[in-house]
């Protein structure tokens, strides 16, 4: 274990109210300062985060699942015996910038977040680009497992930028370069700093439907381990989105999501969830 101080790093991008009208502000095009507006419907693409914010003084409640693989059949009943959850809320401080908190019951995870909005997609300008910045806490290691464990072992960092673009009013696409910093790790089998780059996109099958798609390639990442490839659908009910989920990454917080990912598309071993957020 190495004792390092590290900062949050900021990448540099340079490519080319109510709940009844929730549906309404999701689907304009343009509002009245000409920025494009619905590039996606969720805050999630799948598990990554998308570039939209929740509007100054909106609140999100959060509520996650990923069940356990189903490549074991009736044994685990298709992964349902071995589910696991995320609660948590998003708040807008403001139209740029918003906080979030979670607890995952994967490893007693807290992570808490901060959102905010560097350039928006316009006439002039063709991009969204938004920062996540996240450090999970570790609550589920034991002193008798790890001599010499202290506070600052139980955290590690991330680092995005998130850059996307609403190509028509019916696909997206987003790039997320990533930085993984932990303060607890195995020199022997993997680094403390880890940089994961890919992206994913949506596609709006109806007014309340869309298919999405992410991948995230780890360079940094332990040969038995994964990268992460999910797929979801979106489905929006007025108040609130509900999002269905494959992926061979069972962790839903965002260091786990990018450098532990167990599952194996091609023998059958992935996992199934949702996501369900419901704006006040």
């Amino acid at each position: 274990m190495k004792k390092i101080l590290v900062p949050f790093c900021l990448f540099l991008a340079t490519l080319a109210y109510s709940q009844d009208d929730l549906l309404k502000s999701l689907d304009s095009t343009q509002t009245e300062e000409s920025y494009s507006t619905a590039t996606f419907k969720a805050l999630q693409l799948v598990t990554l985060q998308t570039t939209k914010m929740p509007a100054k003084k909106e609140f999100y409640f959060v509520v996650s699942h990923r069940f356990g693989s189903v490549k074991d059949g009736f044994d685990s009943f298709f992964g349902l015996d071995n589910a696991t959850t995320k609660l948590g809320g998003i708040y807008g401080i403001t139209d740029w910038l918003s906080a979030s908190l979670s607890r995952h019951t994967l490893n007693k995870m807290y992570e808490i977040g901060l959102k905010y909005r560097m350039a928006r997609q316009n006439d002039s300008f063709p991009l969204d680009i938004v920062g996540y910045s996240v450090a999970d806490i570790n609550t589920f290691l034991e002193k008798d497992q790890y001599p010499g464990l202290e506070s600052k072992h139980r955290m590690t960092y991330v680092q995005q930028v998130l850059i996307s673009r609403k190509v028509s009013e019916k696909f997206s696409l987003e790039l997320v370069p990533s930085f993984i910093h932990k303060n607890l790790y195995n020199p022997d089998i993997e680094r403390d700093n880890q940089f994961s780059f890919g992206g994913g996109g949506r596609y709006k099958i109806t007014k309340r439907l869309s298919v999405n798609l992410e991948y995230m390639h780890n360079f940094d990442k332990p040969d038995f381990y994964k990268n992460p490839l999910s797929v979801g659908l979106d489905i929006e009910t007025g108040g609130h989105v509900f999002q269905l989920i494959f992926t061979n990454s069972q962790s839903m917080s965002e260091s786990g999501y990018l450098t532990n990912a167990s599952g194996d598309w091609g023998k059958g071993d992935f996992f199934f969830g949702f996501n369900l957020y419901r704006v006040f």
